[in-house]
């Protein structure tokens, strides 16, 4: 395994870098926070015109057919910058399921315009007081001829206000596998979305479904297949929260040692007193840990390798909890003026959080892991 660059991943990481320094500054953040659709439209179409959206995506739809070292590369970067846009759950999530298992007129309609930024697609997963693994699937879809009647509430849709169609998995059996993907338009009668407030402040949508009639034509896939397509994007997109959450805890690393430099207590700098120190090359090395898990997980996925399921949960899971443990880290040495809004720590500290939440929770993660360890099926 070769973890180095070359020379066009490393021109494509310092291009997003500057893209986010330019377009995405902390201080545009704070303007997004709670706002109802959460994205900087002058980043979105910055990021369509360097043909970034569709960097996954197939190029006989208009993207630029990249491995997912290269997506490690630019959702790094994003991850260092907090950038709020729609990126993930819409190229990677929710196209990532129409080019798994989409028809041609699925996959005709909607790929180019997402990979152009035309359109956003958002993914409507979670629900109240259930998990992240299919039995927490439990919104049933009833047949009624050719359509299906949907009654229900998910949570925690992304940019959902945004999104010409949510991907919606239901429950249409009651085995394991029995779930189906479907594509629901969130203007459709029946169909309410209320924002939600989160720890993170960014922009998540609870979806209330209520008689909601889609049609069979809009199933994602074969009939009982959606949990298998759903899961398996989901570990490439597991590997890319991943790397947000890497180049997040490297940043928020980077301005604690600088405050633990500047800051002077006692006569010397807060970095000069040992355990601020060692706790500060802890993280060290916990992030360099969580980066080449990272690393290893999509150098895996891009060479076909069968050890990538069982890598995905494992650099999401780590790497999640090394943001979060790093930022907490990051605000005991702040202090105080760590959680008043007017520094940024307090921004990383939320975020990871967040991200340590969400795409597949701790114990959906080690469940995952322990299925490949001990060779048994996952709860």
């Amino acid at each position: 395994m070769d973890l180095d660059l070359n020379d066009e991943q490393q021109m494509l990481g310092d291009m997003v870098r500057e893209v986010c320094a330019d377009l995405a500054p902390l201080t545009r953040l704070r303007e997004l926070e709670d706002d109802p659709v959460g994205y900087d439209a002058a980043l979105w179409a910055k990021l369509a015109e360097l043909d970034l959206i569709g960097l996954l995506l197939p190029a006989a739809y208009g993207g630029s057919e990249m491995s997912l070292i290269e997506g490690v590369v630019v959702h790094t970067e994003l991850g260092r910058a907090l950038a709020p846009s729609p990126l993930f759950v819409s190229s990677v999530v929710a196209a990532g399921c129409l080019v798994a298992a989409g028809n041609d007129e699925q996959r005709q309609t909607w790929l180019p315009k997402v990979a152009s930024g035309e359109a956003i697609l958002s993914v409507a997963w979670l629900e109240p007081d259930n998990g992240s693994g299919p039995r927490g699937v439990q919104l049933r879809a009833e047949r009624d001829g050719d359509d299906y009647v949907l009654t229900g509430t998910k949570r925690h849709a992304l940019f959902a206000s945004s999104a010409q169609r949510l991907v919606v998995p239901v429950r249409v059996g009651d085995g394991d596998g029995d779930i189906d993907l479907l594509l629901v338009d969130p203007n459709a009668d029946g169909v309410t979305l209320t924002q939600q407030m989160t720890i993170a402040s960014d922009t998540q949508y609870r979806v209330d479904l209520d008689g909601v009639r889609v049609a069979a034509d809009d199933r994602i896939g074969a009939a009982g297949s959606g949990w298998a397509t759903f899961a398996a994007v989901l570990r490439d997109a597991m590997v890319l929260a991943a790397a947000q959450a890497v180049g997040g805890a490297r940043f928020a690393l980077d301005i604690t040692v600088e405050y633990s430099k500047d800051r002077v207590q006692f006569d010397k700098p807060l970095g000069a007193f040992q355990a601020l120190s060692h706790y500060m090359a802890d993280a060290t090395t916990a992030i360099d840990g969580a980066e080449g898990l990272v690393w290893e997980a999509a150098w895996a996925a891009s060479a076909g390798r069968p050890e990538a399921v069982k890598l995905a949960p494992m650099a999401k899971l780590f790497a999640c909890d090394t943001f979060r443990d790093t930022t907490a880290m990051a605000q005991q040495i702040f202090g105080g003026v760590g959680f008043t809004l007017e520094y940024d720590i307090q921004l990383y500290f939320r975020r990871a959080k967040q991200l340590q939440l969400s795409w597949g929770d701790a114990p959906y993660l080690e469940a995952l892991i322990a299925t490949e360890v001990l060779d048994a099926p996952a709860a």
